[in-house]
């Protein structure tokens, strides 16, 4: 069968639309930079792809926990679902994968959420290659808050082990994610407007 031409020049100019998002969104963070000393890392907004966050649950390893992402009506991300502590499970995640950001220069994150009360985690990768995170928890209060997440409090873990390791460098940054495992199956909710760094 031969191939559509519209859906080829479609998906094509699909992808020119997103690539001029992502510039436009590294030119908007540079410019805040240098006029602010903070570097935006991701603002979510109703054009944002989904895809551009991906869902890792516990059924990488047997369990049955089950989140999902959106961007709902307003432009916010919304990460939310169930957590089931059936089959050994416990957690769910969503990811994110940055083109290893220079975090030089800055001292912490700042993300702008509404959590439903419950405990979450912001965990960063330095390298893609590594198999630990760097972890910060914070409880949410159910209203839009400004999470700080100090660099030198993100400590190094892996599969709910804290590592002997010195906590997070703050030297680059190649994967930014939330994480929910609270040992308990539980319901949650969480709504992301901006994730940025500060000095």
């Amino acid at each position: 069968m031969k191939p559509n031409c519209y859906t080829e020049m479609s998906f094509y100019l699909d992808g020119i639309i997103q690539m001029v998002k992502a510039i436009t969104i590294l030119i908007l963070g540079l410019t805040t930079f240098f006029m602010t000393g903070n570097i935006l890392l991701f603002d979510f907004d109703s054009e944002t792809p989904r895809s551009s966050w991906r869902i890792v649950d516990d059924v990488v390893m047997g369990g049955r926990s089950q989140g999902s992402f959106l961007i709902d009506k307003d432009g916010f991300g919304v990460f939310s679902g169930e957590v089931s502590l059936e089959n050994n499970g416990g957690f769910s995640s969503l990811r994110h994968s940055l083109s290893n950001v220079d975090c030089t220069g800055f001292e912490k994150f700042i993300l702008k959420i509404r959590g439903d009360g419950k405990k979450f985690q912001f965990r960063v990768k330095s390298s893609r290659e590594d198999y630990h995170s760097y972890i910060y928890e914070f409880k949410t209060s159910g209203e839009w808050e400004k999470i700080e997440v100090p660099f030198n409090k993100m400590y190094p873990g892996f599969r709910g082990r804290k590592l002997d390791m010195p906590n997070y460098p703050g030297e680059e940054a190649s994967e930014i994610a939330f994480l929910i495992g609270n040992k308990k199956p539980e319901s949650f909710k969480l709504l992301i407007d901006q994730i940025k760094m500060v000095n």
